[in-house]
């Protein structure tokens, strides 16, 4: 069911982060294979543990230096990133997939805030995207309970973009990356941004980054050839650049 081991979790960081510096790289699929997405973390999968009473602020360090690292990793990528989800996503599971731009599900996915089962809180930034994506009553409600949320569902509550057949999810999710790989990709790391960064701002905050993110995108060959393409009738072919 792909539980999350540190080695893996370690790999994906480090795959998104050459992503954002590869200007060969134009958008980013994160998916899975077998009958799961990805059912948690795998706790049985990191560095020994030092030896010893554990004291007051491992936990913490742990949660930092790995669920946050993870799911930050997906929302600071500087490339468009799809999740195509494939089965069952628990717990830092279905945070991985919604810290993604866009989530594909297929029709046999389902969603689980797995952590109340366990007797603990959210974490993976869980309490953070959720109520970002659902508001506050309707995170409360996944999160207090527990319960698994059928694609379906999901995307009618604002979490999934789009339900498709399981034998189709490879295929969508192909065709949206492909779609994206031929967009302006530095203008899309900058909306992506400024659409992140958005629900924590004021108006006055957002309105200056976003003046500031237009700037530095007007200065891109690929803002260049937007103008042009416009003035001369004639379809785009953006670099990326």
């Amino acid at each position: 069911m792909n539980a999350v081991t540190w080695d893996q979790r370690e790999r994906i960081i480090a795959l998104l982060a050459e992503a954002s510096a590869d200007p060969a790289v134009r958008a980013v699929v994160v998916t899975a294979t077998g009958r799961g997405f990805c059912a948690g973390a795998d706790l049985r999968g990191g560095p020994s543990a030092p030896a010893g009473e554990r004291v007051a602020g491992d936990v913490a360090r742990m949660i930092r230096q790995g669920a946050q690292r993870f799911v930050g990793a997906v929302l600071d990528c500087e490339k468009p990133v799809v999740a195509a989800v494939n089965g069952t996503a628990a717990g830092i599971g279905a945070h991985l997939a919604f810290a993604c731009d866009l989530v594909l599900a297929a029709e046999s996915a389902r969603f689980v805030e797995v952590f109340v089962r366990r007797g603990i809180v959210p974490d993976g930034g869980g309490a953070y995207l959720l109520p970002r994506l659902v508001g506050p009553q309707r995170a409360k409600e996944l999160m207090f309970f527990g319960d698994a949320l059928p694609a379906a569902e999901a995307r009618a509550m604002g979490l999934v973009n789009r339900v498709v057949p399981a034998e189709d999810l490879e295929k969508t999710a192909r065709e949206w990356a492909e779609r994206l790989a031929r967009g302006p990709t530095r203008a899309l790391a900058l909306t992506k941004q400024l659409v992140n960064a958005s629900l924590d701002a004021d108006r006055t905050s957002a309105f200056a980054a976003e003046a500031a993110a237009q700037e530095v995108c007007m200065t891109t060959r690929d803002a260049r050839e937007g103008v042009a393409a416009f003035v001369e009738r004639r379809k785009t072919h953006f670099e990326g650049r």
